[in-house]
């Protein structure tokens, strides 16, 4: 992986980056999972204060760096990641709001489609709708872990929306009668980016929120449930 790269986002500094990136939203977060999970890190990425690090779990090495809010700055990290620093394998761990009612506070969620209301594909130009699906086979490998630790996950399709705070009242229940398990806003840019570079995606989740019950978690409990994802996420590395 070249580490003399860079871009206008990222300037690594000589500090190589995983194949394998670990991609939450908050730069903070990436601190933290760097300084609670990672051997031997080094920061990679100050840049706009979109922290990143590479380190070692478990031996092997692995990356972490966060993303921002929503897909146009999913889009923007993601795309230099892939094309411009050789990442293979990229994988969005966030927060999310349930939007079915047999998923619960806490629960894990494997991304398998996202379904989306933005328009970060029509730069492809294609003559029809495309489905945007997570890598099968970090899909299938985050499955297998969860099942040996015990942990339920929920899979799926969920929605990655442009809009946090939305004027029409009847949108959720629209995309909860079609099955979608919960909403976030990052996956539609990162699902394209791979699928169209030929690398691997994948989303989990962590209900943050329910828009059923309207439940939230506070900050406590959502570092005990975003624990749970990280057991998770680590191994695929």
């Amino acid at each position: 992986m070249g580490t003399t790269k860079e871009t206008p986002h990222i300037k690594p500094n000589g500090v190589e980056i995983a194949e394998t990136v670990l991609l939450p939203g908050d730069p903070l977060r990436a601190k933290f999972i760097a300084e609670t999970f990672l051997d031997n890190y080094e920061c990679f990425n100050e840049v706009r204060g979109m922290l990143g690090y590479t380190g070692t779990y478990k031996g092997k090495k692995i990356s972490v760096m966060g993303t921002g809010m929503g897909a146009p700055s999913m889009g923007i990290y993601s795309w230099e990641l892939i094309n411009v620093f050789g990442v293979k394998n990229l994988i969005r761990i966030g927060t999310c709001g349930a939007m079915q009612e047999n998923i619960e506070l806490y629960d894990v969620i494997l991304g398998m489609g996202s379904a989306t209301d933005s328009n970060f594909g029509d730069q492809f130009n294609l003559p029809g709708q495309f489905p945007l699906t997570a890598s099968f086979e970090l899909l299938e490998k985050a499955k297998k872990v969860a099942d040996e630790k015990g942990q339920k996950v929920h899979i799926g399709n969920i929605l990655s929306s442009d809009v946090f705070y939305h004027a029409d009242p009847t949108y959720i229940k629209k995309w909860q009668d079609m099955g979608i398990l919960s909403v976030e806003m990052e996956s539609v840019s990162l699902y394209w980016n791979a699928i169209q570079a030929g690398v691997n995606a994948l989303c989990i989740l962590t209900v943050s929120d329910h828009l059923i019950t309207g439940e939230q978690t506070t900050t406590e409990e959502r570092q005990t449930a975003f624990t749970k994802m990280m057991e998770i996420a680590l191994e695929l590395a």
